[in-house]
């Protein structure tokens, strides 16, 4: 009788846990094929296709315009904005659709040389911008590029040129992109500026931008 009241208790317990676990505030962030920057409650999850997130957010395909996720068994279409299926066309180019942030910034997941980091995109910056942490952190050694000056919030600083082998946002890779390498602690956050937006074809719709491979 014990067992029998107990496995009740449970079970009651996992009925009324079940439908605050479904109560997420989900937002899309980006989109690229097969995966998605999806913010749930707060928090900032990339997600690849057939990955669930720690709150329990199971991707289940996305591309350029849509992603499909699937929480306690029921799937639902999200997408960045409920108009950017009118304004963006399918293609066969690599393209990610990024939401701008709070801020009016575009701030994205990205990769350097293979290697994962946060991009805030800088069209008034003429090639990507790093600060010497940063480069310590993702293993360029900076000291063996070009010395140059930089401009940052607290004026003219030294830096160093060097040529990153590849940079990534999403499905959209450049090879051998210019990056200038500061050593101050500025900038804060990895600056894509102008070597690597200059190859790429960028448009901004109803407040979505748009990053897309010219070939």
């Amino acid at each position: 009788m014990k067992k029998q009241l107990s496995v009740g208790i449970f079970l009651g317990c996992l009925a009324l846990l079940a439908p605050q676990a479904l109560a997420l505030d989900i937002e899309v962030k980006m989109l690229a094929k097969d995966s998605a920057l999806l913010q749930i409650d707060g928090k900032q999850r990339m997600l690849r296709k057939g990955a669930t997130s720690p709150e329990g957010v199971l991707l289940v395909s996305a591309d350029g315009k849509n992603a499909v996720i699937e929480i306690g068994g029921k799937r639902q279409t999200l997408n960045l904005t409920r108009r950017i299926s009118t304004h963006f066309s399918a293609s066969e180019k690599a393209a990610v659709h990024i939401s701008s942030s709070h801020g009016g910034h575009y701030v994205t997941p990205g990769r350097i040389n293979g290697r994962p980091v946060d991009f805030m995109i800088d069209t008034g910056a003429t090639m990507v911008a790093m600060n010497y942490l940063q480069a310590e952190a993702l293993g360029i050694d900076y000291r063996a590029g070009n010395p140059i000056k930089v401009n940052t919030a607290n004026g003219v600083a030294q830096a160093f040129e060097i040529t990153l082998n590849s940079v990534s946002v999403g499905a959209v890779e450049i090879k051998q992109v210019r990056a200038a390498v500061s050593t101050t602690e500025f900038p804060r956050v990895i600056l894509l500026g102008n070597s690597y937006l200059g190859k790429i074809d960028m448009r901004v719709d109803d407040g979505v931008l748009l990053l897309q491979a010219k070939h």
